[in-house]
């Protein structure tokens, strides 16, 4: 059965992770609910953040894992037995698409947009984490998709889901300081300077490089000074257009 569910409830589940801190050892919602009361989520990405994301929605069904690395996915397996196992989304969505309610997307950022996309255009509620997508157009088509489609959506901003900020959000469309038209970002982060060591070897058995790269133009797997999951941050693995890997 597919639980129909509203706003409220989907961002409710996604932001689990506050009711079930509180709540003793061993003990979650989902022994007071029915199943037909749960989501039936898959997870794409259940490493570090990923983790982080799955573990705060043991209130749910976890129907389905998804991650390139095997031995994050044999972690995550293993606290979720009842889940099954995929390296690839996209043979996820094709196997699982009628077998759970909304997704959760922690991959590397590169393949956020790619793989919200294909849940969306199941109608598939989404929980990404930032950033959502790499351009304006990417974000406008998820958003046409989401609309089309009826789907529930929230990305991953931490504090900005809070009152305060909604608040602000509030005033800013309501004119209090008149029409924008200028907008200023900036991040106060960066990661190893943007420098790099790259070798001429094999990435390690347990990651699928070919898979984590996506849509990603191919580059050689980084090592030694750099985890390859910040490849992406780094600017080395600008989105191209990249044969569908069969």
């Amino acid at each position: 059965m597919t639980v129909r569910l509203d706003r409220r409830r989907f961002l409710g589940a996604a932001a689990a992770g506050a009711v079930l801190a509180g709540l003793p050892t061993g003990t979650t919602r989902a022994e007071e609910r029915s199943p037909n009361e749960r989501l039936k989520i898959a997870c794409v990405g259940v490493a570090n953040k990923g983790w982080d994301n799955v573990a705060n929605l043991r209130s749910e069904d976890i129907v389905a894992l998804c991650d390139v690395d095997s031995n994050y996915l044999d972690k995550a397996a293993g606290e979720f037995p009842k889940a099954t196992k995929y390296r690839d989304y996209r043979k996820l969505f094709d196997a699982e698409a009628k077998n759970f309610d909304a997704v959760v997307v922690s991959t590397a950022d590169h393949n956020h947009a790619v793989a919200s996309a294909i849940a969306l255009s199941l109608g598939k509620h989404v929980y990404c984490e930032k950033p959502l997508t790499h351009t304006v157009q990417e974000a406008r088509h998820l958003a046409a998709l989401a609309a089309r489609n009826k789907c529930v959506t929230q990305m991953g901003t931490q504090i900005h889901a809070g009152d305060n900020y909604r608040r602000v959000v509030e005033l800013i469309q309501a004119g209090a300081i008149g029409t924008v038209s200028e907008v200023y970002n900036w991040c106060n982060k960066g990661w190893s300077n943007g420098r790099f060591k790259v070798a001429n070897q094999p990435a390690p058995a347990n990651l699928d490089w070919d898979l984590w790269l996506g849509p990603a133009k191919q580059r050689p797997f980084c090592t030694e000074t750099m985890s390859p999951y910040f490849l992406a941050s780094s600017g080395l693995c600008r989105p191209h257009a990249r044969p569908t890997q069969t």
